[in-house]
């Protein structure tokens, strides 16, 4: 679902990634009011393994599609809300900067898209709920779904907004991308709910040390062997290729395109090591976001023992 610079214009991005911006701070700001040191470690684990999980694309039978899993339901669910947010956060910003992976553009477009909706629209409304009436493989699944149907819409305006989906073909563009993102969402809700439902039985300490170790076989050696098929946005823009107007024809455009050649450092790397280089980018950024989390509670403590 990783929007590109040529399908969305700057009156669109700029705007959303003001708001993801935004966003994140106040992420930030509720995140420390209860974040503990002891969560630094399994925080950029997990989020490592999102990371990792968005790497393998899985062929969607019939369809010569493909999908991943977003992780935005995986994250809020182990980490919380917030935490989850900035995970998203630093995950597609890195695929954006470091792997061309999603537009500069659309940045704005795919964290609201990916993150924002799923870790504050859908997790304390269908997730949270279900969960505490221990129903939380049903909670995962469900709320899966949901996030990769409401993010699908939200491409969908956001699309239309900048002109490049002609609007007779907003309907059939719709179908498309609920129908495709459907059985997508069923795979990462079983996928999350079995990790969710495994993480209440295992050690916090060796459950985090078992998303390192599936994170690092999942970037260097499954990865590679991922579908190389559209993933779903893309199998749906190809069926409406004649009705898609790309927005190409603007200086921030060329801009983008041009530091994004530039940055897309890893993308550049024998496929194993740039995967293994973005996962130790993303621990590292996560990393300095938890110790700066960290460092705030601490001051604050110190402040009201003054």
């Amino acid at each position: 679902m990783h929007l590109g610079n040529g399908i969305i214009c700057p009156v669109t991005g700029i705007p959303m990634l003001a708001i993801a911006g935004l966003t994140a701070i106040y992420a930030f700001k509720k995140a420390k009011k209860d974040f503990l040191k002891d969560k630094i470690f399994q925080t950029i684990t997990v989020t490592g393994l999102v990371f990792a999980l968005q790497m393998i694309n899985f062929a969607i039978p019939t369809t010569g599609s493909s999908g991943h899993i977003v992780g935005a339901i995986l994250l809020s669910a182990i980490i919380g809300p917030y935490a989850a947010f900035l995970a998203i956060c630093a995950i597609l910003t890195v695929q954006s900067v470091f792997f061309a992976d999603g537009g500069l553009l659309a940045l704005g477009c795919n964290i609201f898209n990916m993150g924002f909706l799923a870790c504050f629209a859908i997790y304390p409304l269908i997730y949270k709920p279900l969960a505490k009436n221990n129903k939380i493989f049903i909670a995962a699944l469900l709320s899966s779904v949901a996030a990769l149907q409401i993010g699908s819409i939200a491409v969908i305006a956001e699309g239309a907004l900048s002109g490049s989906i002609q609007m007779s073909e907003i309907l059939n563009f719709t179908g498309l991308m609920q129908a495709i993102h459907l059985p997508i969402g069923l795979v990462e809700g079983t996928v999350t709910g079995s990790i969710v439902v495994l993480a209440k039985f295992v050690e916090t300490k060796k459950l985090s040390l078992s998303f390192a170790g599936l994170s690092l076989i999942l970037a260097g050696i499954i990865a590679p062997y991922a579908s190389s098929k559209p993933d779903g946005l893309e199998w749906s823009l190809l069926n409406i290729s004649n009705s898609v107007v790309m927005q190409t024809q603007n200086h921030l455009y060329s801009l983008a395109e041009t530091f994004q050649n530039k940055s897309a450092l890893f993308a550049n790397m024998p496929y194993t090591f740039g995967n293994i280089a973005g996962l130790f980018a993303v621990g590292i950024i996560m990393l300095l976001t938890c110790l700066i989390l960290n460092r705030k509670m601490v001051t604050a403590d110190a402040d009201k023992i003054q």
